[in-house]
């Protein structure tokens, strides 16, 4: 039977939109940020723009290859602003900021239809909740949470950058499920990926794998559309679905 529910948060809980304007836009406001702490990026906005997403995008193969997260003064020493030589030294103690910044004000983030609805109806029918996310600041997804007003139906948030590995590891899976006291058998996890989030739950062994539709991510699961890649139990639209779902799974098991 499936007593609780462990939740992806970007492309999950929230959808997100991007434009060349955008990446401009954060840019700015960025090298701005940094110039007040005496850091200068002698650089047009534009052209800095490109640099963040390209070396953003190396970064995510690294960690890809890896599933390990590196430190976030490193990220952003090492990868997203190598080309302009900041020590991690320098940059460390702005480094939790920025990356809260480069999540909350690069893309346009939109909570998804009936989200605190859905966790409220899951909590009150007695699901353990909880989030495990691939993310690089410490400190937006608890501003998320509460911000969307569901902070306090979450009994643990276990973010990558804390615990240093990532989806598909399935190790940040089994510290969410020891710290709620659960069994893989009894647990389900929601996403939008089939390439961290649907292999992440079949590495971990976990009773129930449902994607959420996010064509964002098309690109990034392309490898794993095949015959052979994961597949999740349950495809959905819309996390109303979730409630039903788990009503007839549980149904079947008991």
């Amino acid at each position: 039977m499936i007593r609780a529910v462990l939740f992806d948060v970007g492309g999950t809980f929230t959808t997100v939109r991007n434009s060349p304007e955008l990446q401009t836009a954060f840019a700015k406001r960025l090298s701005e940020r940094l110039a007040l702490y005496g850091i200068r990026l002698d650089v047009p906005y534009e052209e800095l723009g490109l640099v963040l997403h390209e070396n953003a995008e190396a970064y995510k193969h690294h960690v890809e290859a890896t599933m390990e997260e590196l430190p976030n003064a490193r990220v952003w020493s090492e990868f997203y602003l190598k080309d302009y030589s900041i020590p991690e030294e320098v940059i460390a103690p702005y480094a939790e900021e920025l990356s809260f910044l480069y999540d909350y004000e690069r893309l346009i983030s939109l909570r998804r239809p009936h989200l605190k609805e859905t966790l409220e109806t899951l909590h009150a029918e007695g699901f353990r909740l909880g989030v495990v996310s691939n993310v690089f600041s410490r400190s937006l997804t608890p501003h998320l949470l509460m911000e969307y007003g569901i902070d306090r139906l979450m009994e643990t948030v276990i973010l990558s950058s804390n615990v240093g590995c990532r989806k598909p590891d399935p190790r940040i899976f089994r510290i969410a499920m020891d710290e709620l006291g659960v069994c893989a058998d009894e647990t389900c996890y929601v996403g939008d990926t089939l390439s961290r989030d649907v292999l992440g739950a079949r590495n971990a062994g976990l009773a129930l794998a449902v994607q959420i539709e996010n064509p964002a991510v098309a690109h990034r699961d392309a490898a794993f559309t095949g015959p052979d890649g994961p597949k999740p139990d349950f495809f959905i639209h819309d996390l109303a679905e979730i409630p039903p779902i788990l009503a007839r799974v549980n149904n079947r098991t008991v």
